[in-house]
């Protein structure tokens, strides 16, 4: 089941933060409470599932879990980053 739950969170990160938020409290254990993640949630996915994955994993981010969350950050500045690109690539035509 958790491998299911990697590749739901993969493809689609907002899913994956639905689901958790539904069916456990591995959210509110690693930020606690409901601010961050729902911030998370509109902003940066990919960062709010690895930071909540670090910390209920390790208890702390560092070591490779550091690693995994600066992987989230610039995954999701490049989601962002692609958007932005995609748009001025259409204004110019």
């Amino acid at each position: 089941m958790p491998c299911v739950l990697a590749l739901i969170a993969a493809f689609f990160p907002r899913l994956a933060i639905i689901g958790l938020a539904i069916f456990s409290d591995y959210l509110p254990r690693a930020f606690g409470g409901w601010l961050w993640p729902i911030l998370g949630f509109f902003f940066a996915p990919f960062t709010t599932l690895a930071y909540a994955f670090g910390r209920n994993s390790n208890g702390s981010i560092d070591g490779w879990y550091l690693v995994l969350l600066i992987v989230a950050v610039l995954m999701d500045l490049g989601v962002i980053g692609g958007g932005a690109k995609a748009k001025l690539k259409k204004d110019e035509k």
